[in-house]
C-alpha cells in the first residue's frame, strides 16, 4: 500500500515541477510543442525499445495480456457507443475519449506500481505491448485521418512504419521473442535517452495545467466524466470478471491484472492529442481526473485483492 502512495507522490512532485515551469514561463511559448515532439519522436521510442527488449517473452504473451486486451477493448467500445450514437461527437473527440477510457498509464505510473506493489517492473510489459502494437496504430491512424481527411488502405498500412513509438516497440519485442541480447555498449545509449521520457512527459503535463481550468464551461465535460468513470470503475471490474471467471486467474496474477486496469489514463493520450492538435482539453482533463482518482481506486483494489 505504501508503495502506491510513494509512487504517486513522486509522480505528483514531477508534475508540480512542470506546473511551476509553465507558470514561470522560463522555456518560452513554444516549449510544450517542442517537448511533446521530443518525447513522441525520440525519448519514448527508446524507453519502449529497452523495456520490451529486456522483458521475458513468457511474461509478454500471457493470460495477463489476454485479460488486459478484453478490458481495454471493452472500455474503449463503451465510450464509442455513447459518444457516437447518443452524443454525435466528432471523430477526434470519439478517438481521444475512447483512448482516455481504455489506454492506461502503463509506463509512467504502471512501472512504479509494478515495482512498488507487484514486485516486478516487467509485469506492465504485456499492457505496454498491447497498447503500442495494437491500440496505438488504431488511435494514431484515426487521428491522422481527422487532420488530413480521408482514409485509405495505404495510409493504414503505412501508419506503423511511420510511427516511432510503434517502431521502437516492435524492435524491442523482436529482440525479446528471438532471445537476442545486445551488448551493453549498444543498449546503454537507448537506456539513457529513454530514461528522460517519463520525467519530461510528466513535466509537459504539468506545464499544460497552467492557465487551464479543469472541466471549464464550454468543454466536453460529459465526455471527460464518462471516460474517467469507465477508466477507473468499469475497466477494473471487467478485468476482474474476465480474469477470475473466464481465464481462471488467481492470487497474484489476478491482483496484478486488476491493478494494471485501475491505472489512470496515459499521458500518451494527451501527447497524441497535442501531436495532432485535436481534443487536447478532453485529453488533459481526463488524464488529470483519472490520475487523481486512481489513487483511491488502486487502494480499493489492493484492499480487496492483495
Amino acid at each position: 500500500m505504501g508503495g502506491v502512495l510513494v509512487g504517486f507522490g513522486i509522480i505528483g512532485a514531477v508534475i508540480l515541477i512542470g506546473y511551476i515551469v509553465g507558470r514561470i514561463g522560463i522555456l518560452g511559448e513554444h516549449s510544450r510543442y517542442v517537448l511533446s515532439r521530443l518525447v513522441f519522436f525520440v525519448l519514448s521510442p527508446c524507453l519502449l525499445f529497452t523495456v520490451l527488449a529486456e522483458a521475458d517473452v513468457h511474461t509478454l504473451f500471457s493470460r495477463v495480456l489476454a485479460v488486459s486486451s478484453v478490458a481495454a477493448v471493452t472500455s474503449c467500445l463503451l465510450f464509442v457507443v455513447v459518444a457516437v450514437f447518443l452524443w454525435r461527437r466528432t471523430l477526434a473527440d470519439v478517438v481521444v475519449g475512447s483512448a482516455a477510457s481504455g489506454y492506461v498509464n502503463a509506463n509512467n505510473i504502471g512501472i512504479p506500481v509494478a515495482v512498488y506493489v507487484l514486485g516486478d517492473a516487467s509485469l506492465s510489459a504485456p499492457v505496454i505491448l498491447l497498447q503500442l502494437l495494437v491500440l496505438s496504430p488504431i488511435i494514431l491512424t484515426l487521428l491522422d485521418v481527422s487532420t488530413g481527411g480521408g482514409m485509405s488502405l495505404r495510409r493504414i498500412l503505412l501508419q506503423p512504419v511511420k510511427n516511432p513509438l510503434i517502431i521502437g516497440s516492435a524492435l524491442g519485442v523482436l529482440l525479446s521473442v528471438t532471445d537476442i541480447t545486445l551488448p551493453d555498449p549498444v543498449m546503454e545509449p537507448f537506456r539513457i535517452v529513454g530514461a528522460a521520457s517519463v520525467p519530461l512527459v510528466l513535466i509537459s503535463f504539468g506545464m499544460s495545467l497552467h492557465g487551464q481550468k479543469i472541466l471549464a464551461a464550454g468543454t466536453n465535460r460529459r465526455d471527460v466524466m464518462l471516460a474517467s468513470t469507465i477508466k477507473l470503475v468499469i475497466m477494473p471490474v471487467v478485468a476482474w470478471l474476465f480474469g477470475r471467471f473466464v481465464f481462471g486467474l488467481e492470487n497474484d496474477e489476478l491482483f496484478g491484472v486488476v491493478m494494471l486496469a485501475a491505472l489512470p489514463s496515459a499521458q500518451n493520450v494527451l501527447n497524441f492529442a497535442q501531436r495532432y492538435e485535436r481534443s487536447e482539453t478532453l485529453a488533459r482533463d481526463a488524464v488529470l481526473i483519472t490520475t487523481v482518482g486512481s489513487i483511491p481506486a488502486l487502494v480499493v483494489v489492493a484492499l480487496l485483492l492483495s
